[in-house]
């Protein structure tokens, strides 16, 4: 069964409902979400954050925090994370930034991705180097770690 296929259900037995904050996955969590029928029990809306002005409108990202630490960085994804939670109304938000390639920094590798994830517990933050993998595979790689925190979640 697929992580996503899983988020669905479990959502759905618990009454969770889910949305998500994507920058350098570009809705690839959505969709994988989305793919599964009976999803628009828990996910409503999903938010594709690309830039640093639309984590700021959509999402309430400080634009302190942005200038102080990134747009690859925890802090900024757990103001994502938080951000689409209560603009979405959900009880779980995950949120995703990094650099998926080709190219990064010395202080910013490619494969870097920065992951948040909101609930009414708290927020979690984390970041994992995925490696100079290949644009495809850092997006892939960070879809489905998303999916696996969410499912943590639940």
């Amino acid at each position: 069964m697929s992580i996503a296929r899983q988020v669905i259900e479990k959502a759905s037995e618990s009454g969770v409902s889910v949305t998500t904050a994507e920058s350098c996955t570009g809705g690839m969590v959505a969709a994988a979400l989305t793919d599964i029928a009976g999803s628009s029990a828990v996910f409503e809306r999903g938010f594709v954050t690309y830039s640093n002005a639309a984590k700021t409108e959509m999402l309430g990202v400080l634009p302190a925090t942005l200038e102080a630490h990134g747009a690859v960085s925890e802090e900024v994804v757990r103001e994502m994370a938080l951000g689409a939670r209560a603009a979405a109304r959900a009880d779980v938000a995950v949120a995703i930034s990094g650099i998926a390639g080709p190219g990064g920094s010395e202080f910013k590798p490619e494969g870097r991705v920065c992951y948040g994830l909101a609930s009414a517990t708290g927020v979690i933050t984390e970041t994992i180097e995925h490696g100079a993998i290949g644009r495809a595979e850092v997006r892939a790689a960070a879809t489905k770690h998303a999916l696996d925190l969410i499912l943590s979640a639940l």
